[in-house]
């Protein structure tokens, strides 16, 4: 009978199972997350080779001109040491790691999950995922008010594949697309572009992508030749807050002529 438990369990059939407890699911890049990792032993003893959680999320990417959603590790740390489980036993493994700086936020199609592998030899892995709500720090939150503030509202946001020319540690930037629909912007714009770099949590640099609204055939010609966007790279910081608008609607208004 434990012949035919240990290979049923070698295809996934009686196994170890996994079940990963956050403590939040709500958090700021830069923060702990914590949690429980519970392995509950199967019909047969089995060797637990290594504990991994993983940060994914998803992204799109192009080729041939086809665009096609990918996933994207973020982060993974190993918790353990090998172990052995046994048959029907419950462990219980705490862990804590930082949510990466650059984490995406969780808005628009943006996901961000946790997900969690055992490595068991000459056996299927169980795995378990746990989705997580990645909200942003002061200093992101107050750039998107601020844009906000002067007449543009958020229309998409989305991860995709990063240029080379501007792409850090992961293969991705999360877009953040606004249009201006009240105040001065609006009729000069099409639409505006933002792009994080957090450094940390009080600094971050920022892309910016202004795009022109197109004004007679010379602005129609511009447009058809994207000469009508302007890529500007600038920094802000915590210390920026209290005159943050002034220095984004500057920015703006110097690139929308």
């Amino acid at each position: 009978m434990s012949l035919f438990n240990k290979v049923f369990a070698s295809i996934g059939i009686g196994a170890a199972t996994v079940d990963t407890k956050l403590e939040r699911d709500t958090l700021v890049p830069g923060e702990a997350v914590k949690g429980i990792v519970e392995v509950r032993g199967g019909s047969v003893e089995q060797q637990i080779d290594a504990i991994y959680l993983s940060l994914f999320t998803t992204y799109l990417k192009e080729s041939d001109d086809r665009k096609y959603t990918v996933n994207a590790l973020i982060e993974q740390v190993r918790l353990n040491e090998p172990f052995v489980i046994k048959s029907q036993e419950t462990k219980q493994i705490p862990f804590s790691f930082e949510l990466p700086i650059d984490t995406p936020i969780s808005l628009g199609r943006s996901k961000i999950w946790v997900q969690t592998g055992l490595d068991i030899k000459n056996a299927v892995d169980p795995t378990d995922k746990d989705f997580i709500k990645v909200i942003p720090n002061p200093l992101t939150e107050a750039v998107i008010n601020v844009v906000n503030d002067l007449g543009f509202r958020l229309r998409e946001v989305e991860c995709e594949e990063a240029p080379y020319r501007i792409r850090k540690r992961l293969p991705f930037v999360q877009e953040f697309e606004f249009v201006p629909i009240t105040g001065t912007y609006r009729g000069k714009l099409d639409e505006l572009e933002i792009v994080f770099f957090p450094s940390s949590s009080s600094m971050t640099d920022i892309y910016m992508q202004v795009d022109r609204k197109a004004r007679g055939l010379g602005g129609f010609l511009a447009e058809a030749l994207e000469m009508d966007e302007s890529h500007i790279h600038f920094t802000v910081s915590s210390g920026d807050l209290p005159s943050l608008r002034e220095k984004i609607n500057s920015v703006i208004q110097k690139f929308s002529l």
